[in-house]
């Protein structure tokens, strides 16, 4: 099938925190069953905080994604705990792993793939896991490290018979990502690849997220991303980047293969009400 603006849109997620709950209450009415929703794993939360989000996704008739930060965890123990934790409460299907924030681990693990490597993720029930991807790169990590890691994580999940996502840092450059997207199928990962992208979002909220994870300049990305320099305290929705990416990827990519993941800056009812609209437009 061919990928269209709305294709890309088909089997979205979006992403909270585990103080989002409410926020989830509220927008619930208007995501649809079976969306995945991944739960963070911020240093300002704990874990039955975490576990709590986790359970209510689940609750709610969506499939939890929790998180597990490999960097922020101080023990096998606290991970074995977390997982069992999550796995009571019927959230440890899919998980998606990431090195996290800190710049000396907390820890005994170093990166998202000496966590995969432990193979402890199995004995909780996990299925899929996802991995992350920077199609517009990390300002702490090289291209050639990024690229390392990314085929090492997804050769050993592939030997752990796991299946596997990659979900992607936020971009707004809809031509390097789709060179991107290129790139990755070049290095023989088949996995399916969702595209994070924010939602709806204050601009000064969102251009303040950019500027920490390094993603362009904020002139770089107010022109790509669509909106107008003037008017930074508006709200913009990713319209301008979905259609672009669709239409760099039509024909070498489709519905099953590339997805969008939202990052939702706690709005996931303006996320789950842009995309509604977007789709009876297009």
């Amino acid at each position: 099938m061919s990928l269209t603006a709305t294709g890309l849109l088909d089997d979205f997620s979006l992403e909270m925190t585990g103080k989002d709950i409410p926020n989830l209450r509220e927008a619930a009415h208007a995501i649809p069953q079976r969306t995945r929703i991944n739960v963070t794993f911020l240093g300002n939360e704990d874990l039955p905080m975490r576990v709590e989000a986790s359970k209510a996704v689940a609750d709610m008739g969506f499939v939890p994604v929790p998180h597990i930060s490999a960097r922020r965890l101080k023990s096998e123990r606290e991970l074995r705990d977390f997982l069992d934790a999550l796995q009571q409460v019927n959230a440890t299907n899919h998980v998606f792993v990431v090195g996290g924030d800190p710049a000396t681990p907390e820890g005994p693990y170093e990166d998202s793939l000496s966590v995969i490597r432990t193979g402890i993720l199995q004995d909780y029930g996990v299925a899929e896991v996802g991995v992350g991807g920077y199609p517009e790169g990390h300002p702490d990590i090289s291209d050639d490290d990024l690229w390392y890691h990314l085929d090492a994580k997804t050769s050993a999940l592939a030997e752990q018979n796991l299946d596997q996502v990659v979900l992607t840092q936020f971009a707004f450059d809809a031509q390097r990502v789709s060179e991107w997207v290129r790139d990755v199928r070049n290095h023989g990962i088949e996995s399916v690849i969702r595209i994070g992208t924010p939602g709806p979002a204050g601009i000064k909220r969102l251009l303040g997220y950019a500027r920490r994870f390094g993603v362009g300049t904020s002139a770089g990305i107010v022109k790509k991303y669509g909106f107008s320099l003037t008017n930074l305290v508006g709200t913009a929705g990713p319209d301008k980047f979905v259609r672009d990416l669709s239409d760099r990827a039509e024909g070498l990519e489709s519905p099953e293969t590339l997805k969008t993941h939202f990052y939702t800056f706690g709005g996931l009812l303006a996320t789950a009400e842009w995309a509604h609209k977007f789709a009876d437009e297009s």
